[in-house]
């Protein structure tokens, strides 16, 4: 059966228990929304499918339990990532402010280099709204991240934020290959120079050697 697409790519989504990880993940991957439900225990992942720029990415996406008791199961998946949806609820200030937190764990035990960007969910709750547009700006520019506000209710910015990141993994992937390209061509031309100059050596040998 043939390859139904060209890469792998592995996400993980973080954040407190009930700021909306399992509703942005539903929405995506299936395009439904359910309010009510089962805070998750340990992990959890569904697949979905992506075109970027004609590869076809295979996400598999990982919803983590946001509750500290779960924290030893979640980590387990950080160095199996390699990008990370940082979450918090904008009708929740505590959630906003353990985001520093979160992002400390990645940064401990995360791969180096890994792709991150910043979610502001439950946009469509304006009444409700604890933390500013701005301020989720402000923190995603100290971390150097990009950043979105989305609902999974109404469906704003969910496929964009999945795509964001998905095209930052690709672009370190290939970034890491062109390094590792680059480092090889260094090699085989050190190698090469190495060779020529063997050869050279080798004739000038022979051309200082008289048998008369």
């Amino acid at each position: 059966m043939a390859k139904q697409y060209d890469v792998l790519v592995k996400l993980l989504i973080l954040g407190d228990s009930g700021v909306g990880k399992t509703c942005l993940l539903r929405r995506f991957t299936e395009n439904e929304y359910h309010p009510y439900h089962i805070s998750t225990i340990g992990v959890d992942f569904k697949m979905k499918t992506l075109d970027i720029d004609g590869i076809k990415v295979r996400l598999q996406i990982w919803d983590t339990a946001g509750q500290e008791r779960y924290q030893t199961i979640t980590t387990q998946y950080y160095r199996r990532a390699q990008g990370i949806v940082l979450v918090y609820d904008i009708t929740n200030e505590p959630s906003f402010q353990h985001i520093t937190s979160w992002a400390s764990d990645v940064d401990e035990k995360a791969p180096d280099h890994i792709q991150r960007i910043l979610v502001g969910n439950k946009s469509d709750e304006e009444a409700g709204r604890r933390i500013s547009e701005d301020k989720g700006k402000e923190l995603a520019a100290f971390y150097g991240l990009d950043f979105f506000e989305t609902s999974a209710c109404t469906n704003q910015n969910i496929s964009e934020s999945f795509t964001c990141l998905t095209g930052l993994v690709l672009q370190a992937h290939q970034r890491d290959v062109d390094s590792v390209l680059g480092s090889l061509d260094s090699y085989l031309d050190g190698d090469s120079l190495k060779e020529q100059k063997g050869l050279q050596d080798t004739h000038g040998n022979t051309q200082n050697t008289c048998s008369c």
